[in-house]
């Protein structure tokens, strides 16, 4: 076994893989880039070391890993974990890449060889045709439509069109050939009959060098937005042991033919009603997703890689794999689903993650989560003895998970499991987008309650109760309880929310019982008690606890805006002061002609100029953020008064890009 292993990621992958590292007494080495200088997995491992060009500076990584003495690297997934030439890069340096061999990343690499290789092997293929050996045009008939073009090198459904009619083929054609060009360097295609309402399941395999590969059982993914994963669970609802052990001995196969070791993945795509599956890919790595597999199995997913690649046979026999339960896993992401799922980022204020489950996490208090990676923060993965207990748990670790200062999909995921057809085991790749309306709350539905107002407006009413020295009372002319001659006095917060600015007036001492009333409602007695970062808030009759946290927005003392969270949520409300615009600070509305960023990132095209006329919904800037573009347009027609960036700036939420006024007449 290796003495030293570098770990080439970041995030929770790479502490992920120092877990197991640690566990087995060998020493770890992490890389980092300048952005995360102090995250986590730098302060956990070893040793760290500087990435000058990033987590894809290779010639980085193979220095750091000579400068450390480590023997071997193991990538994780993303970045370089796919990359062939880096794993002969690798071997050429005395190194040993912790995955298999470049021969084998090339083939699954491929889809067009990759499909032509294991369909030779005997395992079941989608019917269709791919260049340059037939013209797609005759395969899209051969095949019958409706018929799906995908990028031959392509990955993350970029480039794949949906084609219906044989009228539709030619622009599809010309279109998803465009795409490939300029996404992959390549524009090669294949067709493939489009599989109605499909599953998505996948096989995990483990092989070692001495020709023994085993698969570890399925793990249903088709619960997905836009081709990304985001509720994985082991094993599937819908396969029996006979299909399991059919799939299973498909990928088995599969893996054989390409001389495949250490661990991987063959994803097939499954018409539910008929259980049909044919091969999809191969992802030739670690998969996000793994630990549901871990889960089940009592097995250590990173131990067997490391294992394998320091030439040991595998510990186990198909025989010997053994399925115990049911595992669920969730994919904390930075986004915000009332916003369309826009990336977000901002400090991470306060932390909560819950105990009792696994989980997978980068996170740390204080930690900023920017635009440069992958907007995953972590992973909760709940355990049960069967499917119910374990979609229970996950809801409520979900509901115990707070990440203040950052918005994120919590609430949306607990929303997804709990939903019927889920709960069910009714599953498809289809199921988020066709429900995404039960899932996301519609405009003008309010999205912060009443307790969740009252509860901010107490925290910053307690703070202007003062306290005096130990053991000697507050003057009581201090006390802001609204006392006065005749009925007390209440004290008027404007709070901001993406809802609006609401008034919540207030009126005696939060600690001691008080009053509070909304906007249009007789007042509530209330009740305020906290310690460290949790408050417990009487509303009326009903008591809840509450993460919270503030945030001055790089000022000093408590700060202008305070964050609460509970059952999963998050909310941010600002106060604001008379003589503050009234419009809130992202809504970006006609009315005042600001032109916001609806994420932070980086200004990547600015399509208009100061002075420049332009109509409403012209596109003025691109944003790009995570790997996303999101195009910002005007908010009414008029003039460019105001232009406050250029290309390549980097920029926060909300942050005011440019100034659209009307013409005078």
């Amino acid at each position: 076994m290796f003495d030293t292993v570098l770990v080439a990621n970041r995030g929770e992958i790479a502490l992920r893989i120092t877990r197991t590292l640690r566990r087995l007494g060998i020493r770890s080495v992490a890389v980092h880039s300048d952005a995360d200088a102090g995250a986590r997995h730098v302060l956990e491992a070893d040793v760290a070391v500087r990435l000058p060009g990033g987590y894809l500076d290779a010639d980085g990584i193979l220095a750091a890993a000579e400068a450390t003495g480590a023997q071997a690297v193991h990538p994780g997934y993303g970045f370089l974990a796919e990359n062939a030439a880096f794993a002969r890069r690798c071997a050429e340096a005395g190194l040993v890449f912790v995955g298999p061999p470049p021969e084998a990343v090339e083939a699954m690499g491929d889809k067009i060889r990759a499909k032509a290789t294991v369909s030779a092997a005997g395992v079941p293929v989608v019917p269709g045709g791919a260049e340059p050996g037939d013209d797609l045009a005759e395969a899209a008939v051969r095949v019958g439509f409706p018929a799906l073009i995908k990028p031959s090198a392509g990955g993350g459904g970029k480039g794949m069109v949906l084609v219906r009619s044989a009228a539709e083929l030619p622009e599809a054609l010309a279109s998803a050939r465009r795409t490939a060009a300029a996404a992959f360097g390549d524009a090669t295609l294949l067709i493939e009959r489009f599989v109605e309402n499909p599953r998505h399941i996948e096989i995990q395999v483990m092989a070692d060098a001495y020709g023994g590969v085993i698969h570890l059982g399925e793990r249903e993914c088709s619960l997905q937005r836009r081709h990304q994963k985001i509720v994985e669970e082991a094993p599937s609802p819908l396969l029996d042991a006979g299909t399991r052990a059919a799939m299973g001995a498909a990928a088995v196969e599969a893996a054989r033919s390409v001389g495949y070791t250490g661990a991987g993945t063959v994803e097939f795509i499954v018409q539910g009603a008929t259980g049909d599956y044919y091969f999809m890919e191969m992802n030739t790595r670690l998969q996000v997703e793994h630990p549901v597999t871990e889960l089940v199995t009592g097995l250590d997913l990173v131990e067997l890689q490391l294992r394998v690649a320091a030439g040991e046979p595998l510990p186990l026999t198909q025989d010997e794999v053994r399925l115990d339960g049911h595992a669920v896993e969730a994919r904390v992401y930075a986004e915000d689903p009332a916003r369309g799922f826009l990336p977000t980022g901002g400090r991470v204020l306060a932390l909560r993650e819950p105990p009792g489950v696994r989980v997978d996490s980068g996170l740390v208090a204080g930690g900023l989560v920017g635009s440069d990676y992958d907007p995953m923060l972590s992973k909760v993965i709940a355990w049960g003895p069967d499917r119910a207990a374990a979609l229970r748990r996950l809801d409520g670790a979900l509901a115990a998970t707070a990440v203040l200062g950052v918005p994120t999909n919590i609430a949306f995921l607990r929303a997804l499991i709990g939903h019927p057809a889920v709960v069910a085991g009714d599953l498809d790749t289809g199921l988020v987008e066709r429900h995404l309306g039960e899932l996301v709350p519609g405009e003008g539905v309010p999205s912060v309650p009443a307790d969740v107002l009252a509860a901010a407006a107490l925290v910053l009413h307690d703070e202007h109760v003062p306290s005096g020295p130990a053991g000697v009372p507050a003057d009581p002319w201090d006390v802001p309880d609204g006392w006065r001659l005749g009925e007390a006095a209440w004290t008027v917060y404007r709070l901001e929310t993406r809802d609006g600015v609401s008034e919540i007036r207030v009126r005696g001492l939060p600690a001691s019982g008080a009053e509070v009333r909304l906007p249009g409602e007789e007042p509530v007695r209330v009740r305020l008690a906290g310690e460290g970062g949790d408050l417990l808030v009487t509303f009326g009759e009903t008591a809840r606890r509450y993460a919270v946290a503030r945030d001055g927005g790089g000022g000093g003392g408590g700060g202008d805006t305070v964050w609460l969270g509970r059952d999963g949520e998050a909310w941010a409300l600002t106060r604001r002061h008379l003589g503050d615009p009234g419009d809130r600070a992202g809504a970006g509305g006609p009315g005042d002609g600001l032109v916001r960023s609806p994420m932070p990132g980086t200004v990547l095209v600015v399509k208009a100029g100061q002075g420049e006329r332009v109509t409403e919904g012209q596109p003025l800037l691109i944003v790009e953020a995570m790997k996303m573009e999101h195009t910002v347009t005007a908010p009414t027609g008029g003039v460019v008064a105001e232009l406050r960036v250029r290309a390549g700036q980097a920029v926060a939420m909300d942050a005011v890009l440019a100034v659209v006024r009307e013409e005078e007449p």
